[in-house]
């Protein structure tokens, strides 16, 4: 009996040509080297070749794709995912404990003038007490011992590692069935960390902790009340922080505003390359404002809705992720004929002065 030859039937089109070889790539788009030719013309020719004797090997019967095996592509797409870059510019600091305790001054008696040898007597400064709980996030899955056993080896496109986040989502192999269960989980958990530092909100689910548009509220606002954007709202947006102590180094927007943002910039000083890489990877817009530099970073993680568009000015000197246990693989109970496993990360995010941030929000771009 005759074994099925795939690699013969490779070469009957592609000749010589490893797998997978990119070989119509004239700009070199694809993100792998480009070849700068078309190499159809020279496959044609080796189809034409073996012409004959393909045809002559059918023989009679079906001629459907039966007898033909099929090859999975080894790479596998992501069609949810998201980038996060929010989670790689906010500092992570360790903390002791359930709970993230840190002190702040709301007042100070103040510094007097006095007459020649007059009775001086001090003045108190007030001091507060915050204090948010440490909340527990997870990840579980589970694979088969059939599915370790039978399926092969693939590649997840652009897994975002724990390292940080990369503009171009850089691949990771995944050699069985489990380690690729592992990579997916853990986008998951890396995913729903970067909406909860933007969309959080304690108040209505009390297992997650608050994040940015919930602890900001309406705190420096303005707002535009389905009104575009100008570059005079992100102005006066940093003009409310800087009042108010803060020195905003860096901002968030939803996409929407984010291209209004490019287009106000194109106006104004002609076209030119607006958005450049951060060292992070992804894309930002560096804007100058009263207090130096601030870059602009777009979230998918925002609302994109008219009258919903927001921007979000942030000081990042008093933003902490403060991490119990940071991002952690752990085996669970074998039960059946499968490995069960979670991810997990403990954590909250803390604001130590709202007011040094300010927000433009309900815009309509």
């Amino acid at each position: 009996m005759n074994t099925v030859n795939a690699e013969d039937a490779y070469r009957k089109s592609f000749g010589g040509l490893s797998n997978e070889t990119v070989y119509v790539d004239t700009l070199g788009s694809h993100g792998r080297t480009g070849l700068k030719s078309d190499l159809r013309t020279e496959f044609n020719n080796i189809v034409k070749t073996n012409l004959k004797a393909l045809t002559t090997d059918t023989g009679s019967g079906s001629t459907d794709k039966v007898m033909i095996p099929l090859y999975v592509d080894p790479k596998v797409v992501d069609l949810t995912r998201k980038q996060t870059p929010i989670v790689d510019i906010i500092p992570r600091v360790s903390n002791m404990g359930r709970t993230a305790e840190y002190n702040s001054i709301s007042a100070k008696g103040g510094a007097f003038f006095a007459i020649e040898d007059a009775s001086l007597n001090e003045t108190d400064t007030t001091f507060t007490r915050g204090s948010t709980a440490i909340k527990y996030m997870y990840s579980v899955g589970r694979t088969t011992g059939q599915a370790q056993a039978a399926q092969p080896g693939f590649n997840l496109m652009g897994f975002q590692p724990q390292g940080g986040p990369v503009g171009t989502f850089a691949d990771a192999g995944a050699p069985n069935a489990n380690q690729l269960n592992v990579l997916v989980k853990a986008r998951e958990l890396r995913e729903l960390e970067e909406d909860s530092i933007i969309n959080g909100d304690a108040a209505t689910n009390t297992e997650e902790y608050s994040g940015i548009v919930t602890l900001m509220s309406t705190t420096n606002t303005v707002a535009k009340s389905g009104t575009s954007l100008d570059l005079e709202d992100i102005n006066l947006a940093v003009q409310y922080a800087y009042v108010d102590g803060g020195l905003p180094n860096v901002a968030i927007c939803d996409a929407v505003t984010f291209t209004k943002l490019l287009d106000l910039l194109s106006a104004k000083i002609g076209y030119l390359q607006a958005a450049t890489k951060t060292e992070f990877g992804f894309t930002a817009v560096t804007l100058n404002t009263m207090v130096g530099s601030m870059q602009v970073i777009p979230s998918r993680y925002l609302s994109t809705t008219a009258a919903a568009q927001s921007m979000y000015i942030l000081d990042l000197s008093i933003w902490e992720m403060r991490v119990l246990q940071d991002m952690t693989f752990e085996r669970l109970a074998k039960n059946n004929d499968s490995d069960k496993f979670m991810i997990k990360m403990y954590e909250a995010l803390i604001c130590r002065a709202t007011q040094f941030n300010a927000s433009i929000t309900g815009m309509t771009n």
